[in-house]
């Protein structure tokens, strides 16, 4: 209210003067122009009043001479110009913030255990559900008023306070919170570390660094834990790239020493096209299990024996890793299961870089573009013109990464890419999971979400009866207990149809169990691992787990 006040006082300071000096004008008018020497001052301000209020003019008029016409007309068109001047200046922004919702600056009610998030970004999001499943609280505190107030009035639980303060951090009772999170800039994460621990020394903090390098700075600022998410997120599409990067399967999640789950896409020209799932024979011929298959960006579980496999399939799977080396054969295009082709690495900052150094470190040749000229950087200039992919072989090469921030563009040069070679393998980071979908639309062969990765990291990192081993993976898996499960069969327990997730394993008395028959019975004390996308996951996590 302090900038609605201020108006106020300057309009009424206004409107004083303006009645004073209007007033002693016409007192002195009416006596010496219009000859009325019994007009008293009270009569005159009477008069002003009248006018300014439009209610008439009492008993002085009608006036004989013209300046006191004049004089008189002047002060009609004064009393309604403040009137219009007071409608957009006062009254209208009196009700917008009467009616506004106010946002709170402290946590209304006591809590405990809860997580306090610095800054609201799209990244969080994916945390956030993640605590949400568990039943945890958290705060975020936001400095932007606007964002602030679309976040509580979006149900979050939000706090309008700048949190580089010790003020914000006591109105987040951070003395009783499990943990700080900040994700704004590297520069401010360090300010709030310092902050917090200034608050409360003994709280967790957990920082997500943009630049590696600078990891430093976040831990000698007091910070328990450092995530460099971008760093993940660019290994991860280096490892994507099926030019040979990752033959020994690398980025699959190993349950233990005989048994890992893997995505593999299925490259054009692979074998696989064009037929069913049934007809594939995958199972009988390598002994994997299918456990799910991403189609353009949507995840099926499990997938339907009709289903057709073609270009861009991505099959969630499940076996020992020699028979995943054999199936990894299959989804391989002829083409390229012998040939290690050029990779064009668009977007030249922290994701890109780590590609970059992924790519180096398996030996393949690589071209980088970017629009600023800087040591690492091979074509300077915009990849939404096609000349510039042009300049950098685009249509020559096997496989192009896109470590582009802005989805928009990113969506934008996969067109233009597609445009150029419809044959190239284009696997994309996409800065907000909203953004997936449309990738995939655009032509995108794997895409992968920053904000999948941090919220995963952060969740992983909090949360102690969940362990995320899928950070970099459109699916996420996940090794939780299930004590509501204990007692029932698989069949019984139904999680598929009730959550969307497959068990994929259970380990039990140090132990991993994979061969799971419908009447495979869930013991207390059993560590399940599932599959299913965050959603699903989340969904298990609330059903079953809590």
């Amino acid at each position: 209210m302090g900038t609605w006040r201020r108006r106020v006082s300057k309009y009424l300071v206004l409107i004083l003067s303006l009645m004073v000096g209007f007033t002693l004008l016409y007192h002195y008018g009416m006596i010496y122009f219009e000859g009325d020497r019994s007009q008293t001052i009270f009569e005159s301000i009477h008069m002003i009043v009248q006018t300014f209020t439009t209610t008439g003019y009492g008993n002085d008029g009608p006036w004989t001479t013209p300046l006191m016409l004049i004089f008189v007309s002047v002060i009609d068109i004064a009393g309604v110009a403040l009137i219009f001047i007071a409608l957009p200046v006062l009254i209208v922004p009196w009700f917008e913030e009467a009616l506004s919702v106010t946002v709170p600056t402290a946590i209304e009610s006591a809590v405990d255990d809860h997580v306090i998030i610095c800054g609201y970004t799209p990244r969080i999001e994916t945390l956030i559900a993640e605590l949400t499943s568990w039943g945890l609280e958290y705060v975020i505190i936001e400095p932007d008023r606007e964002l602030a107030t679309t976040l509580y009035e979006g149900d979050h639980s939000v706090i309008h306070a700048d949190p580089e303060s010790i003020e914000a951090f006591s109105a987040a009772r951070v003395r009783s919170a499990r943990a700080v999170v900040t994700d704004t800039s590297d520069a401010v994460d360090v300010s709030i570390v310092l902050t917090a621990k200034e608050a409360a020394d003994g709280v967790r903090v957990i920082s997500v660094v943009d630049e590696p390098e600078r990891e430093t700075y976040h831990r000698l600022a007091g910070a328990d834990e450092v995530l460099s998410p971008r760093e993940l997120l660019g290994e991860s599409l280096a490892t994507k790239v099926t030019t040979g990067v990752s033959t020994n399967l690398d980025d699959a999640v190993d349950l233990d020493e005989a048994f890992d789950i893997v995505e593999l896409p299925i490259q054009q020209h692979s074998e696989l096209i064009g037929r069913t799932l049934a007809e594939s024979t995958i199972r009988e011929r390598v002994g994997v299990n299918v456990i799910g298959a991403w189609y353009h960006g949507e995840f099926e579980t499990p997938p339907a024996p009709s289903t057709v496999l073609r270009r861009g399939t991505i099959l969630l799977l499940a076996g020992r890793h020699d028979q995943l080396e054999q199936l990894k054969e299959l989804t391989l295009s002829d083409v390229r299961r012998h040939e290690r082709g050029k990779t064009v690495v668009v977007g030249y900052d922290e994701v890109g870089e780590s590609a970059v150094s992924a790519l180096a470190g398996a030996g393949l040749p690589y071209t980088t573009i970017d629009t600023e000229d800087k040591p690492g950087v091979d074509v300077v200039g915009d990849a939404t013109d096609p000349d510039v992919l042009t300049g950098a072989d685009v249509d020559d090469a096997q496989s192009v990464i896109l470590a582009l921030p802005d989805d928009t563009v990113a969506q934008y040069v996969t067109l233009v890419i597609r445009d150029l070679d419809p044959s190239v393998e284009v696997i994309a980071r996409a800065e907000e999971s909203e953004a997936m979908a449309k990738m995939y639309r655009a032509g995108a062969e794997y895409v992968l979400s920053l904000g999948t990765v941090t919220g995963r990291m952060l969740a992983s990192t909090i949360l102690e009866d969940e362990e995320v081993v899928s950070l970099d993976t459109q699916v996420e898996i996940i090794r939780t207990s299930a004590p509501r499960l204990a007692g029932y069969t698989l069949a019984d327990a139904n999680v598929r149809t009730r959550t969307g997730c497959t068990v994929v394993a259970v380990e039990r008395n140090d132990a991993v169990i994979t061969t799971l028959p419908p009447d495979f019975r869930i013991q207390a004390g059993d560590t399940l691992i599932i599959a299913g996308t965050d959603e699903d996951t989340n969904r298990f996590t609330e059903l079953l787990s809590t």
